[in-house]
């Protein structure tokens, strides 16, 4: 096979600013502690951590040809990430774009969606499934319409015997309308927020509640728990926590796309869940040692020490 992960969904730069970000209005001239532009798109962050753990990793993603455009192939080739440009894209679709405003604690995200919806079920090619041992979809609610077939995607994928992993990110819909597509994904990769909303459950209930409707159906969950680490929960009743690890924290911007990076990369090294937890709480605590998503993204040598 010529993939160990496929990676599917967007893929754009990130502008991130830090220091006074919030917005005031009437030409107000706000003076930045730093900006930097950098890899953005949860797909394509997901993908260059991978790639720094040293999966073989294609990225599906559709980019346009502009400035924005050959910005992410330079930084996707510079990982060693083979980008795979959907078949009826010819670039005339602007690159999306992403402006983070990066406060300490928290931040707000200004998406503009360019080629990021571009994306459709066929795109993502039975050769293209057959092509990698497992297929990690991100960004959904900004797809619409791959979302529409994702549940199809996954289908095909599992008859080809591949593996399939999931990360929604944010619905700013506010809609969280899956359909039938958990049922066919092996892993699924929230936040607590995302989780609640996800499954409809009151966050009164607890995460545990809430994971638990999924692995009653057969999906494993995998749970981004900020400076707590992750948890995790699988079919049969089992679960798992791991802390994270202390950093001097710069930025959180891609955090959880470097979670997932290490989860599969232990997954698909045959890990047992507890300890690709493990894994996936170290890559993520790593990644926010730099602005921006993928300039301090751990390597293999500094995951499997700390994850012990």
């Amino acid at each position: 096979m010529q993939f160990d992960v496929l990676v599917v969904g967007d893929a754009n730069p990130d502008l991130v600013l830090r220091g006074d970000v919030r917005p005031r209005f009437g030409q107000e001239e706000q003076l930045l502690d730093g900006a930097d532009l950098v890899l953005g798109g949860s797909a394509a962050i997901t993908a260059a951590g991978c790639a720094r753990l040293g999966l073989r990793t294609g990225l599906l993603a559709a980019v346009g040809a502009d400035v924005f455009g050959a910005f992410v192939r330079e930084r996707l080739a510079e990982r060693g990430v083979e980008l795979i440009v959907p078949a009826a894209d010819d670039g005339s679709v602007p690159t999306g774009l992403s402006v983070i405003l990066s406060a300490p604690g928290d931040r707000a995200i200004l998406t503009l969606p360019g080629t990021i919806p571009a994306l459709r079920p066929a795109d993502v090619t039975d050769e293209l499934l057959a092509a990698a041992r497992h297929v990690h979809v991100a960004s959904l609610f900004l797809q619409p319409g791959l979302q529409a077939g994702l549940a199809g995607v996954f289908a095909r994928a599992r008859r080809l015997g591949r593996g399939t992993s999931l990360d929604t990110n944010w619905d700013p819909t506010g809609r969280w309308e899956l359909g039938e597509v958990l049922a066919g994904t092996d892993v699924f990769l929230p936040n607590a927020a995302e989780l609640f909303a996800v499954t409809g459950t009151d966050p009164a209930a607890g995460v545990e509640a809430a994971a638990a409707r999924l692995t009653a159906a057969g999906t494993t969950v995998v749970l981004k728990d900020g400076a707590r680490g992750g948890r995790a929960w699988w079919p049969g009743g089992g679960s798992a926590a791991a802390p994270a690890v202390a950093v001097d924290v710069v930025d959180t911007t891609g955090a959880g796309d470097s979670f997932n990076a290490g989860f599969l990369a232990a997954r698909l090294a045959g890990k047992e869940l507890p300890e690709a937890l493990a894994w996936a709480a170290v890559a993520g605590s790593l990644s926010a040692r730099a602005a921006g998503g993928t300039a301090a993204q751990a390597t293999i040598d500094e995951v499997i020490p700390s994850a012990r």
